[in-house]
């Protein structure tokens, strides 16, 4: 298409599952699941592979308050095992599941932001060395 984007914000197309390019259709088919392309602007979404990144950041951060919570309740209260496994089962899921969908969308909305690109190694004679 020969029609010109205004670059976008990854962080307000990316959040809400919105294409980076118009920031007018949308980035996932389920929930997880990223469309082959938009169905306004048909930008290919070929391009985004954001691999385990969401997941990486979000057991990264939701591991902390839980563990935290675990060991509150065993110190503190004495919990037996079912009660750190029904407080911190519900409250795991709850800081890992809801914030996957935002953190992939903003993920391949920054790819395309930002061009990234897969890595390439550059031969000394390609880059004009002798």
């Amino acid at each position: 298409m020969d029609q010109k984007y205004p670059p976008l914000s990854p962080l307000k197309t990316g959040v809400r599952g919105l294409c980076p390019r118009c920031g007018r259709g949308h980035l996932f088919s389920g929930f997880l699941t990223l469309r082959k392309e938009c169905e306004v602007c048909g930008l290919d979404y070929a391009f985004a592979d954001p691999a385990d990144g969401p997941a990486f950041f979000v057991i990264c951060f939701a591991s902390v308050p839980t563990v935290l919570l675990a060991v509150w309740l065993a110190v503190a209260h004495h919990a037996s095992i079912w009660a750190q496994i029904f407080v911190t089962g519900p409250f795991m899921i709850l800081t890992c599941i809801p914030p996957l969908r935002p953190l992939k969308g903003w993920l391949v909305a920054s790819q395309y932001f930002y061009k990234a690109e897969e890595g390439k190694l550059s031969r000394g004679d390609d880059a004009g060395e002798e």
